[in-house]
């Protein structure tokens, strides 16, 4: 949205259904911390009047519109390119909005948000008849959060109503953990950027069905399963792949999504026999040409000593904590070196490991080795 655009917006509130292609969208750097109220206010007229708004949260950054008006919410699916059949998250200002969007609260939800909220976890539950079917993917049940970020909060606040958001990239790509990432997927085809600079989770938030008889995964996110079975006791984690012919309850679930350009495949097993595997599938493919990338564990590099691949390693030795927050930051830089094949390195299913397993094996849609042996 241009300067222009913003103070001649729809009044009445109406969305964009089509990219604003050939404008410049709007950029407003503010403190992640202390986000500038004026910045807050003009990003929310936005929402008021239709309009798209990135921003960030605790996890990635979030693409935002109105979560009760289906017109704007059509403008995010427009924007992004995503499929009707993929539903949104609806982001709250505090767990006191939970009766506004879903028609029952049951007691363990009132549980999980007194621990995790604000926080990365979303809760799938009955549907509010408030919340357009737009939303939901045409579903009876709808995921929602309170984002634990400062300047997310104080949007949603401003704004006055719930936010709908799902990640700030085009359809099925890479999810955005800096500005630059948002403005990269999609420059002129949203109206304002809330730039408060790099995510600190850096992946999406655990969502967790409270539909199913035991509460279930349906995405590893930012709250570990650990976690969860620390309050709940037992917790499921689905294993059921959705596709576009199904009603799928949250986002994230889809065979393929979070993807690089290049074909990447996930190698997991112990640490030395993947290393192995990989240096001599990586040889193999430089043997044919191809330009090979590669994503390792923060000291793996030696095991490719003298091979023409690009390397980009994330760090593990603190926890995976920071492997989580620097994973799309690394995809995305294979795919600015132009490879044309990635290898991944698995980092293992304990804590936010298993976030990041379930992102790059849909980032490799499936395309998942299991090394048993060493050579």
């Amino acid at each position: 949205m241009s300067h222009d655009r913003l103070q001649h917006s729809n009044p009445m509130g109406r969305a964009y259904t089509q990219p604003s292609q050939g404008l410049t969208t709007l950029v407003l750097p503010v403190d992640p911390a202390a986000p500038d109220p004026a910045a807050i206010r003009q990003a929310a007229a936005v929402l008021q009047h239709g309009g798209l708004v990135a921003f960030p949260t605790e996890t990635v950054y979030g693409l935002g519109a109105n979560a009760l008006d289906a017109a704007a919410v059509q403008g995010i699916f427009a924007a992004k390119g995503r499929p009707a059949y993929d539903p949104l998250i609806v982001h709250l200002a505090g767990p006191e909005a939970l009766p506004d969007v879903v028609a029952d609260v049951p007691p363990l939800a009132e549980t999980l948000a007194a621990h995790f909220w604000p926080g990365p976890l979303t809760l799938v539950l009955p549907r509010c008849p408030r919340i357009p079917l737009a939303v939901t993917a045409g579903g009876q049940t709808v995921a929602v959060r309170v984002p634990a970020h400062p300047v997310a909060l104080a949007l949603i606040c401003a704004a006055g109503f719930p936010v709908a958001a799902p990640s700030a990239n085009r359809f099925g790509r890479l999810s955005p953990t800096q500005a630059a990432h948002v403005l990269d997927d999609l420059e002129g085809r949203i109206d304002v950027l809330l730039d408060g600079g790099p995510t600190p989770v850096g992946v999406e938030s655990t969502v967790l069905s409270l539909i199913t008889p035991v509460p279930t995964i349906l995405r590893p996110g930012g709250v570990s399963r650990e976690a969860l079975a620390a309050v709940l006791g037992q917790v499921d984690v689905a294993g059921r792949v959705f596709t576009a012919e199904d009603i799928a309850p949250s986002p994230g679930v889809l065979a393929q999504h979070y993807a690089p350009r290049a074909k990447l495949t996930l190698y997991q097993g112990s640490r030395r026999a993947v290393l192995q595997a990989m240096r001599t599938v990586a040889a193999q493919l430089a043997a044919t040409g191809q330009r090979v990338g590669l994503l390792l564990a923060e000291g793996d590099a030696a095991a490719f000593a003298g091979l023409p691949v690009t390397v980009q390693s994330i760090e593990t030795g603190g926890g995976l904590e920071g492997a989580a927050r620097q994973l799309f930051t690394a995809l995305r830089a294979l795919d600015r070196a132009g490879v044309t094949a990635i290898l991944a390195r698995d980092f293992g299913a304990r804590g936010l490991g298993l976030a990041i397993r379930d992102r790059l094996t849909r980032a490799a849609a499936g395309n998942v080795v299991c090394v048993t042996n060493e050579t």
